[in-house]
């Protein structure tokens, strides 16, 4: 459903604006699904899971690097 929000359309421009919302949706449907590429370990959520804080305490500082 199209709805006109702000002014006064003519029946020429109402259909210029449906065919192309048309050709758009035709162009997606039509295009194949591309498959994602390579999820790069930096942005991975799952090694966040991996590291665990050390408890607190006066030596808590020096544990809190992450090794390579």
């Amino acid at each position: 459903m199209i709805k006109v929000v702000r002014g006064n359309p003519t029946p020429e421009e109402l259909a210029a604006a449906l065919a192309v919302v048309r050709a758009r949706a035709a162009a997606a449907d039509s295009a194949p699904a591309e498959a994602p590429g390579p999820r790069d370990s930096w942005s991975d959520p799952a090694r966040l899971g991996t590291h665990r804080l050390p408890p607190p305490g006066p030596t808590a500082w020096a544990r809190t690097y992450w090794r390579g």
